[in-house]
């Protein structure tokens, strides 16, 4: 896991950070990593699969749907691509 070291914090950002850390309940090191991750992936990011699940809804899609398309399905694995037999 990479790991990264932070110079020159001043003394009053640094006592900040561990009143913030102790009124979270964490050590100074996980409120860091806890700030770093909220501010690189906001909440408001895409998440796939409650798209996903609002677009089947959306289109009235029901269990019963999914289970037709399962019985539907060929259950034969695919075979394995082969990166030895190329054209040429």
């Amino acid at each position: 896991m990479p790991a990264m070291t932070i110079r020159n914090l001043s003394e009053t950002a640094h006592r900040v950070l561990k009143v913030r850390a102790t009124h979270n309940g964490r050590s100074a090191e996980a409120e860091v990593r806890d700030m770093s991750e909220t501010s690189v992936r906001p909440a408001s990011r895409l998440r796939i699969g409650s798209a996903l699940s609002a677009l089947g809804r959306e289109a009235g899609l029901t269990n019963a749907d999914f289970e037709v398309l399962e019985q539907s399905r060929d259950p034969t694995p695919s075979a394995p691509v082969s990166l030895n037999d190329r054209p040429g």
